[in-house]
């Protein structure tokens, strides 16, 4: 009796364990503002969620080596045309830094994607990642597309880790979060933003 009481509490420990190793793998956060331009944009919002994962760990101080900025890593110049066409009142590049602008811009610029590449998923992520200038000339040269319309090689291997790993993170959250964004049951997870506050904290102190 005691060996079964010692398994089921292992066993529900790793249960625990699990869960929130997933949850720390695959974080939610910012539904609303998700769920709101997910709706305005008709882009599916597990996919821009796995983009906010992919590109910043849902950091939405975040900033890359290239000076992408924000949630969905947007650059100052995508920024810029894209506040444009939305037609955004009183920008900056500092507002890419708040998650309604940042997730505003990233799903605006996914539905464009997706009519510029007629609604195929790896064509918009490769662009996403390396741009749709890049992705139209490869679809031009026979050593990266044998039909013009799919890709067969991609030359970034960059954009190649970068696909895997929406994709994987996709399948993902669709997973982990069935049902969720329909629902609008998930409450904001404010707990990200305080493990990155105090990851900040950690490195200033290390400095």
């Amino acid at each position: 009796m005691r060996k079964f009481f010692y398994k089921l509490i292992l066993m529900s420990l790793i249960i625990v364990l699990f869960f929130l190793y997933l949850s720390i793998q695959y974080p939610i956060g910012y539904v609303d503002n998700i769920i709101e331009n997910a709706v305005e944009y008709k882009v599916d919002p597990y996919l821009i969620a796995s983009i906010i994962n992919v590109e910043s760990r849902y950091d939405e101080k975040a900033i890359s080596q290239k000076g992408a900025k924000g949630l969905m890593q947007i650059t100052e110049s995508t920024g810029k045309w894209a506040s444009e066409e939305i037609g955004l009142k009183n920008y900056s590049d500092k507002r890419l830094y708040e998650p309604e602008i940042n997730i505003n811009i990233g799903t605006w610029y996914v539905n464009r994607l997706y009519k510029e590449f007629d609604g195929e998923l790896e064509l918009v992520l490769a662009a996403y990642n390396a741009g749709s200038g890049n992705v139209r000339k490869w679809l031009k040269d026979k050593n990266y597309s044998s039909n013009g319309e799919d890709l067969d090689n991609i030359p970034f291997k960059e954009t190649r880790d970068y696909l895997l790993r929406v994709e994987k993170n996709y399948k993902r959250y669709k997973a982990l979060y069935s049902g969720k964004f329909e629902n609008k049951d998930l409450n904001e997870n404010n707990y990200i933003s305080y493990i990155h506050e105090i990851k900040r904290f950690l490195k200033m102190n290390d400095n």
